[in-house]
């Protein structure tokens, strides 16, 4: 019995060359799966940040308002919802921040773009320009706005 198992170790001398490159090559398949699903749900918490971060700013927006009586204009931008803004007009009644931290960039690295008045009759628009930071675009690139 000893013998008869010395013999079968003996024969298997490990793996061959061939099985080592299958070995690595489903490992590779594995882990390449893996991270392509990975990267697409980062890509879907990019543009679910960024549709989050535009409702946070259209209710500081609104708050705003109902202090200053009007929206910031083009020019004081999204920043005066952070500090109170110099350009005119200087609003009287600024009751800020209206926001809890300084204007962020959207999850891109671009600035939010704030436009008054807004899309569709709208008093104003916020928008990301998405993953690919260009006008318009499919999918994970498409811009996401206020008005959506």
């Amino acid at each position: 019995m000893i013998k008869k198992l010395i013999k079968i170790l003996k024969e298997d001398d490990g793996w061959t060359f061939i099985e080592t490159i299958i070995g690595i090559a489903i490992v590779l398949l594995l882990t390449t799966g893996v991270g392509v699903v990975a990267v697409k749900q980062m890509e879907k918490a990019n543009v679910t940040a960024a549709t989050s971060q535009i409702g946070n700013f259209k209710l500081a927006l609104e708050m705003y308002r109902q202090d200053n009586k009007v929206y910031p204009t083009v020019e004081q931008g999204l920043n005066s919802l952070w500090e109170k803004p110099v350009l005119s007009p200087v609003p009287k009644n600024w009751d800020g921040p209206y926001i809890d931290k300084k204007t962020p960039l959207d999850p891109w690295d671009n600035e939010y773009l704030y436009k008054i008045p807004g899309e569709n009759g709208l008093p104003f628009t916020i928008s990301s320009l998405g993953a690919d930071s260009t006008i318009g675009g499919l999918g994970l690139n498409k811009d996401i706005n206020s008005y959506d």
